[in-house]
């Protein structure tokens, strides 16, 4: 076999992993945050001096929250459940010296601490750990599409062949549904003009992804770059699913009243599955041998799983909507936590009794059981990253140590001028937020960089030593590049 054929086959027929595992995962990146929180509190304890030069807060992000998520996906994957457990005792035990030591003054007794705290009001700038979640996805996909070409990064968690529950597969569906949440229908602005005119837009702002899916495609057909066409189809690829979707879903939005878009993320999804279940669809996706007859039938994995993520995109907006609403108290936030972890345990027993009584989770046709799983998963996800929040929240109260990037923060009429200066700046130093400004252009670069290294690199047979080392190199290059853009206050637009 040629070493394209051998790298095909090497990402190809996989089954995924339990869902078990990846629920196990999403513990990681929230204590990520809270040890990347209570290290600077206790810096700050110990030294007064934040923030610091960019370079040790460069280096402290990418120390306390890339490495590990590169760790946990390669040399540590098999050991992932200690991991979160050491880090999760080490959290506890660093928040109780804190809370020992605090300079809270007004009661020593913690259940009258955490009651004031509930009622404390919050002020926050960007939504609430809506943008940790979509960069965390942006940064755990950026990871594993050069991770899954070595050795190193277990199979499990790979993109599955037809069905299953691979980590990546999460990935691709949670990259739409972090769009959605965040898109202009979501966050309630008014749509100027006509509704036309503002499809019109819509179909303009996409040209960049339509763009970069035909970059991506002339650039595997001309290098002879090893892909996978069963994941998508002969000429798709995933920046075209991407733009379409977000089209299909601009004009259903102008069409129908946004607070409709659970009804039709049902609808869709629904009407979707009864035709793979009750038609030859599903057949023709799965088991067709042809290719050559028609694009519909060289593309028909991407073509049809588009109605998937269209549903799944029409929830992103339903919770967006949801998040939008607006909370001053920390209890009503912890009730949003609650609300969450509801809708992520019904979400996740409707996708029980799909699979024992419909089929698995298909990525590769995105059915239902693949939507319930991602909006479930999301729902959980997000709850562990508001409960990160929250105990850094917490500890910022109980220290009065305000300079610690976290998506809230407290509501104080003492502040100062320097303090407000002191916390736009360390707003500056953050990786998270050098990230969030230029998410399409990370994204991007991360794509660029992986087609480079495979070039570079002999991925296929590198040591499990030399794919780490590669793997962390190209992700601090990723992330030196974007940081820089953020401290020079620069926003990349494509449009």
């Amino acid at each position: 076999m040629s070493q394209r054929e051998l790298k095909e086959a090497f990402v190809s027929n996989l089954n995924g992993t339990s869902l078990e595992e990846v629920v196990l995962g999403s513990f990681l990146a929230p204590l990520c945050l809270i040890s990347r929180g209570l290290t600077l509190i206790l810096y700050h304890q110990a030294k007064g001096i934040l923030p610091l030069p960019w370079i040790y807060h460069l280096l402290l992000d990418f120390s306390m929250i890339i490495l590990p998520l590169v760790l946990s996906c390669t040399i540590l994957s098999d050991t992932l459940h200690l991991v979160i457990m050491g880090l999760a005792i080490i959290s506890m035990c660093v928040l109780f010296y804190i809370y020992r030591t605090k300079s809270y003054p007004h009661s020593s007794c913690l259940q009258d601490t955490v009651t004031i705290f509930l009622k404390s009001h919050v002020e926050y700038k960007q939504v609430p750990f809506v943008t940790i979640f979509r960069v965390l996805v942006n940064v755990k996909t950026a990871i594993s599409i050069l991770a899954v070409d070595f050795s190193v990064f277990p199979r499990r968690y790979a993109k599955t062949e037809t069905y299953g529950t691979g980590v990546m597969d999460f990935g691709v569906g949670a990259y739409v549904l972090a769009n959605a949440l965040v898109c202009p229908e979501a966050r309630g602005k008014n749509i100027s003009g006509s509704k036309l005119n503002h499809v019109s837009k819509q179909l303009l702002s996409v040209w960049p992804l339509v763009i970069l899916g035909m970059v991506r495609l002339a650039s595997v057909k001309m290098t002879g770059y090893h892909e996978h066409v069963t994941e998508y189809g002969v000429h798709w690829n995933f920046f075209f699913t991407l733009a379409i979707v977000r089209v299909v879903a601009s004009v259903l939005l102008a069409l129908f009243p946004v607070n409709w878009s659970w009804l039709l993320a049902i609808l869709i999804g629904g009407l979707y599955q009864f035709a793979l279940e009750t038609t030859e669809l599903k057949y023709f996706i799965l088991h067709s041998k042809e290719r050559t007859e028609s694009f519909l039938e060289a593309n028909r994995e991407g073509v049809f799983s588009v109605l998937g993520y269209i549903a799944i995109y029409m929830a992103g907006v339903q919770i967006g909507l949801y998040l939008m609403r607006p909370r001053i108290l920390v209890i009503d936030w912890v009730k949003l936590i609650r609300k969450f972890l509801f809708w992520s345990f019904v979400l996740y027993s409707a996708l029980y009794i799909c699979q024992k009584l419909v089929e698995p989770v298909s990525r590769r046709m995105a059915n239902v059981p693949f939507c319930l799983w991602t909006i479930a998963q999301s729902l959980f996800f997000m709850a562990c990253l508001a409960t990160a929040d929250l105990v850094l929240l917490f500890s910022k109260k109980v220290t009065s140590c305000f300079l610690v990037p976290s998506s809230w923060n407290l509501y104080r009429k003492d502040e100062d001028s320097s303090e407000k200066e002191n916390k736009t700046n360390i707003d500056g130093l953050c990786l998270i937020q050098a990230v969030n400004r230029n998410q399409l252009l990370f994204f991007l670069l991360a794509n660029l960089m992986t087609g480079l290294t495979n070039i570079l690199v002999n991925t296929f047979s590198s040591s499990d030593s030399i794919s780490v080392c590669v793997l962390l190199s190209y992700m601090f290059m990723n992330s030196l590049v974007i940081y820089i853009l953020h401290l020079c206050k620069l926003t990349v637009k494509f449009w």
